[in-house]
């Protein structure tokens, strides 16, 4: 039997003075409300209600279950209504994990305008060039480069596809000279990511013409930020999506090579476990990050010429 209707009926009845105006109240009909209260009675081996043809009261230890059951039913409801509270106004300490890029660059600079808005809401921010897992980790949201997730328990919404740009500096490129093909990348200085799908083999497109071929990297990584500080001081052509150099293109300080030709795009999505309720913590976020992608409009940014 369900211990929250014996416990608000038995309640009930007490405040009526009648089981079947406690049956009215909880809408059960009277014999229902007769199982529960003998099911109450049966698991208590205690006699809670007497009956007789002219009225109905409670025994001594039916007295005295009763301030025992209303504190447990107050603090139930107010467990409930805190929950509910919970799930419609966002509050709490919210984990994010993301690359260390992403994090400095599309998270960080936006989470006093976040805090604005959602006050009470404290961000956890794990970086992670590795995918963590989200469940084990206690993850609520995650910013993930792949197009799906192997888990089914994982949903993900889709923020913005990104070229991956091949970039050096000026000062490099006047030392070393522009590659004009794929093939000239042998002769240079390349800074590979470790964590790219097969980093050594870059697979290129232009027009209907693929060509791939095999770099060895003079510095290797597992973080962008290295590759791109590298980059900055001059020491090769790096390989990274768009959204981590765009503002270095933009400003001068790097200058893209091989422009023409394209490298396999990476899908930026916001991961989180697939619930039928999620908090209000975990929504308002993901709907700011996709409110905020396009108000900047990054996927085209991105995609396009620079």
């Amino acid at each position: 039997m369900d211990r929250f209707t014996e416990l608000s009926l038995f309640v009930e009845v007490a405040e009526r003075g009648s089981l079947s105006a406690a049956a009215e109240a909880l809408g059960l009909s009277n014999p229902a409300a007769t199982r529960y209260l003998a099911s109450l009675e049966n698991r208590l081996q205690a006699r809670l209600v007497e009956r007789n043809t002219r009225r109905l009261y409670l025994t001594s230890e039916g007295r005295e279950f009763l301030e025992r059951a209303r504190h447990v039913l107050a603090e139930l409801r107010e467990a409930e209504a805190a929950i509910h509270g919970s799930t419609l106004n966002p509050s709490g300490v919210l984990r994010v994990s993301a690359s260390l890029s992403f994090a400095m660059q599309m998270i960080a600079p936006r989470l006093p305008r976040y805090h604005l808005r959602y006050p009470q809401v404290r961000v956890h921010v794990e970086t992670a060039n590795r995918y963590l897992d989200i469940i084990d980790n206690g993850i609520d949201v995650a910013i993930r480069t792949r197009e799906y997730e192997p888990d089914s328990a994982i949903t993900i919404r889709r923020l913005a596809s990104t070229r991956r740009i091949l970039a050096a500096s000026p000062a490099y490129l006047a030392a070393k000279g522009t590659p004009r093909s794929p093939d000239e990348l042998s002769r240079h200085n390349l800074l590979i990511y470790v964590h790219a799908n097969n980093p050594n083999e870059l697979k290129f497109t232009h027009g209907g013409e693929q060509h791939a071929v095999t770099v060895q990297g003079l510095l290797e990584s597992n973080d962008g930020q290295v590759l791109r500080a590298a980059a900055l001081n001059g020491l090769g052509i790096l390989v990274q999506p768009s959204y981590i150099v765009y503002d270095d293109i933009v400003a001068g300080r790097l200058v893209p090579v091989l422009n023409d030709w394209d490298l396999p795009r990476l899908q930026i999505n916001i991961a989180y476990p697939s619930r039928k309720h999620l908090a209000a913590k975990v929504r308002s976020f993901i709907d700011f990050m996709v409110e905020e992608f396009a108000a900047n409009d990054y996927e085209k940014k991105w995609t396009g010429p620079i």
